[in-house]
């Protein structure tokens, strides 16, 4: 974790800042911005953890505010522990414990090992610029709590980033779900994130999730989680990418003076637009953004120099072909539709999917507009499977949307998310 002090700034800051409010430290917005507020809420917090009251979050600090990010806390057994005291000590699910600590033997816990002690709270933050660093630590958190996680790399992007992709279920049938194919549509990861840690919490608890059971959905499909396509975008995005970079000197000098920077920035870190490199009508993609000026790297619309010619699209394009996939939702934003039309392309079962998941999000069935309407992964998932595929256009307003239509969202995309994976 980064030291961070007074003037210091990015989504880190925001994550401090989010950890203070939910645990009662800060009450000011969540703007990035280590201000005298926040440095107010850190000194408030190392008096009452017994640290030095400096109002900087350097190592010590951070060793004590990750148990709360992490969403567990790593005990030591003592004589006369058992996972019952522990949950009691701990306010926490003794549902939760047990299933983190598989290898461990409830009636006899050795002395001295170390068991996972979920505590209560989400662990994915819903208020905060979801930067890649961020996501990770959330995933390697998800796969601590919840260890009958799985987990596959799809590839590398420009910048070498792992595309990880997180697995749900024991089942045959195969859904995939990927979001932030554009850089400046990094709200859909923490849709599909917060999905993810949900349904894993429903399927310990044996719990319903939009009135299915997880445990059904686990035992009869296997989820596959792609929440970040375009790390390094959303990264320049997000502000987590350094200003001084050759990554980021590069991006602002390719774009142009009338749209803002990095805000506008959709394209990965080369200035491709990832969901218009896809060989589906790639040619023609090409020739309709070319003669609207799209003719060279930028942050929008520009297809790149021939299909599949980046690193993320093609590592996409290559796990699908070895995953054969039975659906796929592609999470963008805005405008609440959903896109499920390509070509002269009919999938067996595409309409009464497209019905239902506008039945119960709300968001309108349409046709994408000629500028959008080929070399996308949906439309190349279609054409390379002939079985359902869908972009889901979510929340309403100007990219990025803003992290406060994110309950709204998430309301919204429920159903569809469960639906999906259920088959029904």
């Amino acid at each position: 974790m980064k030291q961070l002090s007074l003037g210091k700034t990015g989504p880190y800051v925001e994550l401090l800042q989010s950890v203070l409010k939910k645990y009662g430290y800060y009450d000011g917005n969540i703007d990035g911005i280590f201000g005298n507020m926040t440095k107010r809420a850190v000194t408030e917090f190392q008096e009452q953890a017994g640290l030095y009251p400096d109002g900087i979050v350097g190592k010590r600090t951070w060793g004590v505010l990750t148990p709360l990010i992490n969403g567990y806390f790593i005990h030591t057994v003592s004589s006369g522990d058992t996972f019952y005291d522990l949950a009691k000590r701990y306010s926490a699910d003794l549902r939760l414990i047990l299933s983190a600590n598989p290898q461990k033997d409830p009636e006899n816990l050795k002395i001295g090992e170390e068991v996972i002690i979920p505590i209560q709270g989400g662990i994915v933050p819903t208020d905060v610029s979801y930067s890649y660093p961020i996501m990770n630590i959330n995933i390697n958190s998800l796969f601590v709590r919840f260890p009958f996680l799985r987990r596959e790399n799809v590839g590398k992007s420009v910048l070498r980033n792992d595309i990880p992709a997180i697995i749900f279920g024991e089942g045959k049938r195969k859904v995939m779900y990927n979001a932030s194919h554009h850089a400046n549509e990094w709200i859909t990861s923490v849709v599909l994130m917060k999905y993810l840690e949900d349904i894993c919490t429903a399927y310990v608890l044996g719990e319903d999730i939009f009135g299915i059971p997880a445990r059904e959905i686990y035992e009869n499909t296997s989820i596959y989680f792609i929440p970040m396509v375009n790390p390094d975008g959303v990264n320049l995005v997000t502000g987590e990418l350094s200003d001084i970079s050759g990554a980021y000197q590069y991006a602002r000098k390719i774009t142009p003076a009338t749209l803002p920077f990095p805000s506008s920035w959709a394209a990965n870190i080369r200035g491709v637009d990832l969901n218009s490199n896809y060989p589906a009508k790639w040619e023609e993609a090409r020739k309709t953004k070319f003669s609207l000026g799209y003719t060279s790297p930028g942050p929008v619309e520009y297809v790149g120099t021939s299909p599949l010619s980046e690193p993320e699209s093609r590592a996409m394009a290559e796990y699908s072909n070895k995953n054969n996939f039975a659906l796929t939702l592609s999470y963008h934003t805005q405008g609440e539709v959903i896109f499920y039309i390509f070509d002269d392309f009919d999938p067996p079962m595409a309409d009464e999917y497209a019905e239902v998941f506008s039945s119960v999000s709300g968001y309108i069935l349409s046709e994408p507009s000629p500028l959008s309407a080929y070399a996308g992964y949906k439309d190349w998932f279609i054409q390379s499977f002939n079985r359902p595929g869908f972009t889901v256009e979510c929340g309403i307003g100007q990219n990025p949307i803003p992290i406060s239509q994110f309950d709204e969202i998430y309301r919204d995309n429920l159903g569809i998310l469960t639906l999906a994976a259920a088959g029904e």
